[in-house]
């Protein structure tokens, strides 16, 4: 691809080519592994690596700009990607990392496809988003640590090249944080478990580790349990943003599919397109609304990310209305489309399995207006 075009465009192009393999990966739940090539040889997989690392060093507009665009094309490559772009973003922003580590991911990434994904989630824990320690254990010998347990959602399994695990170790006062382990090592087992209603072609499978050998300086920010209680600022905001960018991709692409079935679409008895319709056009006007609101929130939260941090509280708002007004968006658009929009001859109705994922990803609404409500009451 001419390297003299943007990000933007370059992520564009890619878009209207991924668009063309999605829904064949939709139905088998394979897995998009020429997506991520053709990302690599764009240069998209290294958008967040520092400069002085190889990359680009994108900020969080870009970002968030860029996953949109690759959304329109495939929720599914998109979400994959997000979760990487997440890892270069904190790398040189957060200095518990070790410099060492931040110097061998980043240029992996530059040279070709080297994915990397944080491992949080478990069978019994659920999200630590809402408390708790892990189950996965790091146990330390003189020269290694052994990881062992069980990740679930793990975005992206079939192609990472490291996992960030969450883990504690097995001291009598266990400490908790995270263990860089590479791809493939002996121990390391993936399940291929993912089967869900959307997103599925993003090999969310379960990631099991079984003493898993794991170097003594790839242990990342280990600290007692308590020390965890204030969230990461940087990555909850980004991560808000991220998902937002995500599904306000898949309810544009829902949107554009709409527009051309309401100018096409002629029945016999009204004798003109749908689009002539009052109805259809207050529907449609409706969706441009929110996608226009939907654009303010990411752009003006994400050029604030990038200008010093955006509070974490309007970051997880952002992400709950931009949410929702994509998922309502595309039920507008089945709800104007009827059985076309939910044959599968067409994507709308991959896009509204999609965009109904939205809603299961950290923070979930609840706990969003939760905090919101206790911090207007000051508890």
């Amino acid at each position: 691809m001419d390297a003299a075009i943007g990000p933007l465009d370059r992520a564009r192009l890619l878009a209207a080519d991924f668009a063309g393999r999605a829904a064949q990966y939709d139905r088998d739940g394979s897995f998009p592994f020429e997506n991520f090539d053709r990302l690599s040889e764009a240069g998209l997989l290294a958008l967040p690596v520092a400069r002085g690392f190889g990359g680009q060093g994108a900020g969080a507009l870009e970002l968030v700009r860029v996953l949109g665009l690759i959304a329109q094309g495939d929720a599914a490559t998109a979400l994959v990607l997000s979760m990487h772009y997440i890892q270069h973003y904190l790398l040189t922003r957060d200095d518990r990392f070790p410099l060492h580590l931040t110097r061998k991911l980043s240029a992996e990434s530059v040279r070709g496809v080297a994915l990397i994904n944080a491992l949080r989630v478990e069978p019994e824990l659920g999200s630590p988003a809402r408390g708790g320690l892990p189950a996965t254990t790091a146990s330390r010998q003189v020269d290694h640590w052994l990881v062992s347990g069980r990740k679930i959602y793990s975005t992206g399994a079939p192609i990472l090249k490291h996992y960030l695990v969450w883990a504690k170790t097995d001291e009598p006062d266990p400490r908790v944080g995270s263990f860089l382990v590479p791809a493939g090592l002996p121990g390391t087992t993936i399940l291929e478990s993912w089967d869900h209603l959307g997103q599925r072609a993003s090999g969310s499978h379960d990631i099991v580790f079984d003493q898993v050998r794991v170097p003594l300086d790839h242990a990342i920010d280990v600290r007692a349990p308590a020390e965890w209680q204030s969230p990461n600022a940087a990555q909850n905001a980004i991560h808000s943003l991220f998902i937002a960018a995500i599904y306000d991709g898949v309810a544009r692409a829902a949107r554009s599919w709409l527009v051309d079935f309401l100018q096409q679409r002629k029945p016999a008895n009204l004798g003109a397109a749908l689009a002539t319709l009052p109805r259809a056009q207050e529907a449609l006007g409706d969706i441009e609304i929110r996608l226009a609101v939907n654009t303010r929130l990411i752009e003006t939260a994400a050029a604030e990310q990038d200008l010093g941090g955006v509070a974490v509280a309007d970051a997880h708002a952002v992400k709950l209305t931009v949410t929702n007004n994509a998922v309502e968006v595309v039920q507008t658009a089945l709800s104007l489309s009827s059985n076309h929009g939910l044959s599968r001859r067409h994507p709308l109705e991959r896009h509204y399995r999609d965009v109904l994922c939205a809603r299961v990803h950290t923070p979930q609404d609840d706990s969003i207006k939760l905090a919101a409500g206790r911090a207007a009451l000051g508890i």
